[in-house]
Parts: C-alpha cells; sequence; structure tokens
C-alpha cells in the first residue's frame, strides 16, 4: 500500500474522533456557571478601566510610560501625516512616540507595511475612541470564534489562558486580532470551505503565526491560492499607499529590532520563545538562536506529524494553532491567544482521553505558563519601577520552559485511545 501523501489527505474526508458524549460533558463541567460568568465580568471591567485608562481619566504621574496600543496610535497617525517610514527607525520613533503618544517606553515599530493600513483608521480618531474601537471588536470576534470552536468547552478554554487575555487588554495588543484571524481559517477549513485562505492570507500582518497553518495548504491549492493571492495583494496596497522604499524601512526596523534582541534590549521575560529563555540566562545570541531553530522544527514537525499519520483535521488545526508561538524568536506572551484556538480545538479529543483531574492540571499548567510573562512585570515593576534598567537586572524568561512541556503533555494524551 503507498504512503499517504499530503494530496490524499486533502482528497478524503476529514476524518473526526467520535468522543463519549459522557465524557465531553464532564471535561465540559469543570467551570461552574458561576465562575464562568465572574470571569466574564471581570474581563469587562478591565476592558472599562482601560478604555479610561485610554481616554485620560485619573492618570495622575507628568511622566506618562507608552505602552503597545500607544504605539499603535502613533504610527496610525503617522500614516496620515506621511511619516510612516520613520516608524521603522526606533531613534525617530522614540521622538515621535514622545511627542505625538506624550510619554516614554522602548516600543521599536518592526510590523509589516500592511499593518499600517490596517491601523490607519486609528489615527483619526482620539486614544481612548480607538482602542475602545480596535481591543473591543478584536477582543469580541476573538471570543465569538473561540466560542465557535470549543463549544461547551469554552469556560475551561479560558480559564487556561485567562492571562492572556488580561494582558491583550491591558496593552491593547492585536493578539485577539491575529487569534480571532486564525480560528476563523481552523472553523472555515473544517468546513471545507477554500475561503478558508482569506483569514490566512489577512496574517501577512504578522505572518510568522501562520507559519504552521502552511503545512495544511499542501494538496489544499485553492486554500493556498486564496491566502497567498490576497496576502501579496495587501503587499501591493502598502507599496501604493507608502511608496517602495518602505519595505527597505521595515526591514532596515526588521535588523535594528534583531541587534536590539542580541543586545538583550527586549523585556526577554515577557517572551515565550527559546531564543528569550536561552539568552535571558546569559548564553550567547549565537546558542540562543539554534535553540530557537531546533525549537521551530520540532513544532513544524509534530504537525507533520498530525497529517502524515492522518489524525482528524480538528487535530492537525489545534497543533498547527498550538505551534504557532514557537516558531518566531520575537513571540510575546500575547501571542498566545493562538494558543488559546488550539486549546479550542483539542480540548474535545483531550476530554475523551483525560481523567478529570488531568484536564485540571493541564488547564492549570496552560494559565501558569501564559501568565508568568506578566506576573514576572508586575514584580519587575514592584522593585525596579517603570524606568529603564539595565538588562543584567532582568528576571529570565520562564514560559518557554514551561509551555513546551504542555505541548508534550497534550500530544501525549492525544495517542491515546478514548476511554470507554
Amino acid at each position: 500500500m503507498p504512503p499517504t501523501t499530503p494530496r490524499a489527505l486533502s482528497e478524503q474526508p476529514p476524518r473526526q474522533s467520535m468522543p463519549d458524549p459522557a465524557r465531553e460533558a464532564a471535561g465540559a463541567g469543570l467551570v461552574s456557571p458561576l465562575v464562568f460568568r465572574a470571569l466574564l465580568a471581570a474581563l469587562a471591567a478591565l476592558f472599562v478601566l482601560k478604555a479610561l485608562h485610554f481616554f485620560g481619566v485619573g492618570q495622575i504621574h507628568a511622566d506618562k510610560k507608552l505602552v503597545d496600543f500607544d504605539a499603535f496610535h502613533v504610527a496610525a497617525q503617522l500614516v496620515w501625516r506621511g511619516e510612516i517610514a520613520d516608524a521603522y527607525s526606533y531613534a525617530r520613533m522614540s521622538v515621535l512616540e514622545r511627542q505625538i503618544g506624550g510619554g516614554d517606553g522602548f516600543l521599536p515599530w518592526t510590523y509589516p507595511p500592511p499593518f499600517n493600513l490596517v491601523l490607519a483608521p486609528l489615527g483619526l480618531l482620539p486614544l481612548g475612541v480607538a482602542y475602545v474601537l480596535f481591543v473591543g471588536a478584536t477582543a469580541a470576534a476573538y471570543l465569538l470564534v473561540l466560542r465557535r470552536i470549543a463549544g461547551a468547552h469554552l469556560p475551561l478554554v479560558l480559564m487556561a489562558i485567562l492571562p492572556v487575555l488580561v494582558v491583550n487588554l491591558s496593552c491593547g495588543q492585536n493578539g485577539f486580532l491575529s487569534g480571532a484571524l486564525l480560528g476563523a481559517a481552523a472553523l472555515l477549513l473544517m468546513a471545507q470551505k477554500s475561503l478558508a485562505g482569506i483569514p490566512v492570507g489577512l496574517m501577512v500582518i504578522k505572518p510568522h503565526m501562520a507559519v504552521p497553518f502552511a503545512l495544511l495548504a499542501f494538496g489544499r491549492w485553492r486554500f493556498a491560492g486564496v491566502a497567498l493571492g490576497l496576502a501579496l495583494a495587501l503587499c501591493l496596497a502598502a507599496t501604493a499607499a507608502f511608496g517602495p522604499g518602505i519595505w527597505a524601512a521595515f526591514l532596515g526596523g526588521v535588523s535594528e529590532a534583531s541587534t536590539f534582541l542580541a543586545e538583550g534590549q527586549y523585556l526577554l521575560f515577557r517572551m515565550i520563545s527559546a531564543y528569550a529563555t536561552v539568552r535571558s540566562f546569559g548564553l550567547p545570541a549565537g546558542v540562543a538562536l539554534a535553540a530557537q531553530i531546533i525549537s521551530a522544527a520540532l513544532a513544524l514537525g509534530l504537525v507533520a506529524q498530525a497529517l502524515a499519520s492522518g489524525r482528524p483535521l480538528r487535530e492537525a488545526l489545534g497543533l498547527a494553532a498550538l505551534a504557532a508561538p514557537f516558531i518566531s524568536p520575537y513571540a510575546y506572551d500575547y501571542d498566545l491567544t493562538i494558543f488559546g484556538i488550539g486549546l479550542a480545538l483539542l480540548m474535545p479529543a483531550l476530554a475523551a482521553r483525560a481523567s478529570r483531574a488531568e484536564l485540571i492540571r493541564l488547564t492549570v499548567l496552560s494559565a501558569i505558563a501564559s501568565g508568568t510573562g506578566m506576573a514576572t512585570n508586575t514584580q519587575h515593576e514592584l522593585v525596579f519601577g517603570r524606568g529603564p534598567v539595565d538588562p543584567s537586572q532582568l528576571p529570565p524568561s520562564l514560559s518557554f520552559l514551561l509551555l513546551a512541556p504542555l505541548v508534550g503533555l497534550i500530544w501525549t494524551t492525544l495517542r491515546r485511545a478514548p476511554r470507554g
């Protein structure tokens, strides 16, 4: 019998696992409805508080500390000023952030030019309104997609990634957007829709997070064509809007950021990559890069193994989402929204194979792993304040040391037969 090829996989109807409804219901009932409602209420309250912050309510410090969304808003305004290329030079961007954003912070700009198109409308709005619209809309989209995927397991998945939700609401990052896009792609792929290529193509704004999904394109040529065509169209649109020189500026910004990363200028303890962990313990940048390459290869190998062994499409998609944060050395804790999509995709299969105690351990480990950066950041600010700190005084990055065993645990559980 010839070996199964990716094309053969795509031509076969997706094999669906058949979990025991009783087991699945047991896993879904680990979080009480009262706790779930309290969790949603707490997240809503945090969103309101952060919105008030961005509206300037209650600010008592003259020296404003910029966070990620401040940089988004500055970049959006630079689009309309015709100065977006300047954002890719940190020397200029730091001055512009101080002038336009009204504060300081180490926030180099390295996003691909198409992301500037996404942000541009926010530059026409006040900071607070822009935060409410961008974060509110992307958070709602993410939660709707997550609910569609997780079903009755949604409370358990939210508990597992609660720190990730808090981080994204707090700093106004784009984790909700990337998570919603890849979650939508998973739903469309499971429905055998070639339109799944649209959300993957939109991930040109953060392409490294979509790399594991590229493995799923083999044999699904319409999906691959739609994704690639849309990504190219967005790149051409950015070129038309900002001029061809925007790409040289972007590459210069990426090169500058690589230097900052090698020098330890980023808050490595907020990162979740193998590179950040190895580098934060004082090892040379070359050793850290080798560790990152191995980590990315193993993550992609896990997805390839799932495809080659003929696992259900839902499980292959879940493993691709789990693998996404392991690809880039620049991955941060807010990127673990994609990890949450992976958990949602895999939770029915896990609930059919794991005991209640094992599901609780998995959930707790996920919450700890995804919250390590946030907890360390809080401790760091209490000890050193919010001013500049010598990189040698920064705590190590520990998230990868927890996330990697968590993925191993999930893979081992998936390889079991469903419990009778």
